[in-house]
């Protein structure tokens, strides 16, 4: 983990569902369970209790961190407000669709926040999940942890 809220954080932007729901998007798969989880084992029929969905959840968060230390090592010399807004984004939408952020990537390398702040909001993610994208949004141009 990167800092010790970020775990908290992903719990109240995911929020917490013990039965299993389709996309919301599609209706269909992926199924989702827990904290924002998915994957070949959850199904229309899958029941998590809060200490699964907390294990669920704290294994995905290493994976996105992982995927993120494998893929742009940089990362870590951000600080940690934005370190977390990594991490939160990888979490929520995996690393290949991160990946596909190629301006904000620019932007963050290059330390312009105000940049990279405004291509999160520029996004369909976005527009998908404003209240989270736009609280993500102002913790990467401020530098600091901004409450969900």
């Amino acid at each position: 983990m990167t800092t010790p809220w970020l775990a908290d954080d992903v719990s109240q932007d995911e929020g917490f569902s013990g039965k299993a729901y389709p996309d919301p998007l599609t209706g269909k798969e992926p199924w989702t369970c827990g904290f924002g989880c998915t994957g070949a084992d959850i199904g229309p029929n899958t029941v998590w209790t809060m200490e699964i969905a907390v294990q669920r959840r704290d294994a995905k968060l290493v994976g996105a961190i992982t995927d993120l230390d494998r893929n742009i090592p940089w990362w870590r010399s951000l600080c940690d407000a934005r370190q977390d807004v990594l991490a939160n984004m990888a979490y929520n939408m995996g690393w290949p669709r991160l990946a596909g952020f190629k301006r904000f990537f620019a932007a963050l390398q290059a330390h312009d926040y105000a940049k990279a702040s405004a291509e999160m909001i520029d996004s369909r993610w976005a527009h998908q999940l404003p209240r989270r994208a736009g609280r993500l949004a102002r913790q990467m141009l401020r530098g600091e942890r901004q409450q969900p």
